[in-house]
């Protein structure tokens, strides 16, 4: 590295804390830190500082919480500051022009994907649903086109067989502040190399909305299935309704599934479910699938042999991706 950069860090957690925290560790000068203003959070909604205020909190670097950092304000406190380089992770606002021009090197943009593939809101979920067998981080230069800029550098990993999009987040942001960190060393070298996307490999994810948990069990077939299990643990919960004779219907969070085509049964209609012994098993539009472990609603999340321990699961029991039908 031949020379110190001052480094505006920009971001929200979870993603970005811990590319804060290797910022805050690198051998460059961080100036400043900008983040969400705090909002009230939990059951009391009382107002709540968040991990990377408290971050910058701890090692006594300048915050700024804007509502907004359009209008003109939020720029020239950024051109006051004079910063090297922005390194954005998760912001959750699209910058503008003016924001975009105040380093006097480059704005940096931490994505959680190899991009071109899955540019926007939902990189993580979208590469388990894909099927893709890798993904990463990439570092590219910010501009008005979201996600398009040319890429600095890029870090690449195996998706593991069974991994949920909670644990692949908390991975790729260990590595985004890795990333992070050699971006901005690339840049201090003075000798950068940006190299522009291929736009014929594009693809789009867009931001994830609670409904999106919803199975469509209809159109799925096995592995679909148990790939937006994944995909959608933890957040917005892969959620279904139990619907069983005789009893009220029951919100389950399906935690954990696995494969079982040989498990589907004759005449099983889609949604179907099947006790053996201490294992659950679903029928699917195409194959079968065995249910591991699930959150009932307002319960902790269990193991499916224990659910099954005080569940009645048995006649016409089955999965709904909407509400029970009457």
């Amino acid at each position: 590295m031949s020379e110190r950069l001052r480094v505006v860090f920009l971001g929200s957690p979870p993603f970005g804390t811990p590319v804060l925290s290797a910022l805050v560790e690198a051998e460059h000068d961080l100036i400043a830190v900008v983040t969400r203003p705090d909002r009230p959070r939990g059951r009391g909604r009382s107002v709540e500082r968040g991990e990377v205020a408290l971050l910058a909190d701890e090692h006594a670097v300048p915050l700024l919480q804007p509502e907004s950092t359009r209008g003109g304000e939020f720029a020239a406190a950024l051109r006051a500051l004079q910063p090297d380089v922005l390194v954005v992770a998760s912001y959750g606002e699209l910058l503008d022009e003016e924001v975009l021009a105040t380093p006097a090197i480059a704005p940096l943009n931490v994505h959680a994907s190899l991009l071109p593939r899955h540019r926007g809101s939902s990189p993580i979920q979208a590469a388990i649903l894909a099927g893709d067998e890798t993904t990463g981080v990439s570092v590219q230069r910010m501009v008005l086109t979201l996600d398009a800029g040319d890429v600095l550098l890029e870090r690449e990993v195996a998706i593991e067989a069974e991994e949920t999009a909670g644990a692949l987040h908390d991975r790729l942001a260990r590595l985004a502040g890795e990333a992070a960190v050699a971006a901005v060393d690339e840049l201090a070298s003075g000798e950068p190399v940006f190299t522009p996307q291929d736009e014929s490999r594009v693809t789009m994810t867009r931001r994830m909305k609670k409904e999106d948990g919803r199975p469509c069990l209809g159109e799925m077939d096995s592995l679909q299935f148990v790939r937006h299990v994944r995909a959608m643990t933890p957040w917005p919960g892969a959620r279904a309704e139990l619907c069983r004779e005789g009893e009220p219907a029951l919100t389950l969070t399906l935690q954990a599934a696995k494969v079982a085509d040989g498990a589907r049964w004759e005449d099983a209609k889609t949604g179907a479910l099947r006790v053996n012994g201490e294992r659950l098993f679903l029928a699917l539009a195409r194959g079968a699938a065995e249910l591991l472990q699930v959150q009932p609603a307002g319960k902790r999340p269990m193991d499916v042999a224990d659910f099954l321990r005080g569940a009645r699961i048995e006649g016409a029991a089955r999965l709904e991706g909407e509400s029970c039908l009457e």
